[in-house]
């Protein structure tokens, strides 16, 4: 037998983060709701039972996922969703639908994003108590604003910490402000003989582990990513100045001209001399010397 409590939040002027409505629902075999768009963030977490979500992506693609007992899922503002409750089991489940300022950030801390809906965690205790603040509101709805914002405040701090793929998120950002830096030191000094290890040692990481993430991120070891960024500065330089060529070596980090020719040629597959003759007609009337 189908049960819904179902509550409105009378003020909407919580602009960080406020709650729109929120309930509990029994559904019945097989009971359905949408196609539908939501005008705010919708959370459901399923109590008992499953129920199968359908869910389109930002590019409009319909993904199917089967959600259970312990688990939950967000609805993004404006996407289009249906879900649908197991024939044999039919899913139990709470809701909260919020917005504000600060929903986005949390929503990306936690790692849920509208191609990956589906709330799911390894810290039990964490997931009890995003249920239990969950609940407390659902039950709780002639409580004082205040005290059902606070629960909403201590609920999204229970989904950003629990959601079991917030730590590769972090991990990831830490990743790529990592790379971010190590480029933006290679521009600064690429003209000296920098290594991979002092540019380990600027991010403060290990030298295997900055070598790891940043043939993941770039698709080349750090090494070759300097030899390459030298050679096309020292390639600019051939086509657009008149320096003898053992200075642009010097200027990109290699005061040994034998050693920039054979990382050139290793680049480009020519000789400095040979690259310039080819190219040096593109650049129109070569400049004078720097």
């Amino acid at each position: 037998m189908r049960k819904v409590k179902f509550s409105v939040f009378p003020n909407q002027t919580f602009i960080d983060l406020g709650l729109y409505q929120f309930g509990r629902e029994a559904c019945e075999s097989g009971h359905s709701f949408g196609p539908a768009r939501r005008n705010h963030y919708l959370f459901h977490y399923v109590i008992n039972g499953r129920g199968t979500l359908y869910s389109d992506d930002a590019e409009g693609n319909t993904k199917v996922f089967k959600i259970h007992a312990g688990e939950g899922f967000m609805i993004y503002p404006e996407q289009v969703n249906l879900y649908v409750a197991d024939a044999n089991n039919p899913w139990e489940y709470t809701w909260l639908e919020f917005d504000g300022l600060r929903v986005k950030q949390a929503l990306e801390a936690a790692g849920l994003t509208q191609e990956e809906p589906v709330y799911r965690t390894h810290f039990p205790e964490l997931r009890e108590k995003l249920r239990d603040e969950m609940l407390c509101i659902v039950d709780n709805s002639e409580a004082s604003q205040f005290e059902l914002i606070g629960h909403l405040y201590m609920f999204m701090d229970c989904l950003t910490r629990s959601a079991e793929n917030a730590g590769r998120v972090i991990t990831n950002r830490l990743r790529e402000s990592y790379i971010r830096e190590a480029i933006s030191y290679i521009e600064s000094n690429y003209h000296r003989n920098i290594t991979v290890e002092e540019i380990a040692e600027a991010l403060r990481i290990n030298r295997s582990y900055f070598g790891k993430i940043f043939r993941l991120s770039t698709g080349k070891s750090p090494q070759r990513f300097i030899m390459n960024y030298r050679m096309t500065k020292a390639a600019d330089m051939l086509m657009m100045t008149r320096k003898p060529i053992n200075e642009i070596g010097a200027s990109v980090g290699y005061e040994n001209q034998m050693h920039f020719s054979r990382a050139f040629r290793n680049v480009y597959g020519v000789s400095p001399r040979e690259w310039r003759s080819r190219h040096k007609d593109k650049a129109g009337s070569a400049r004078k010397p720097l």
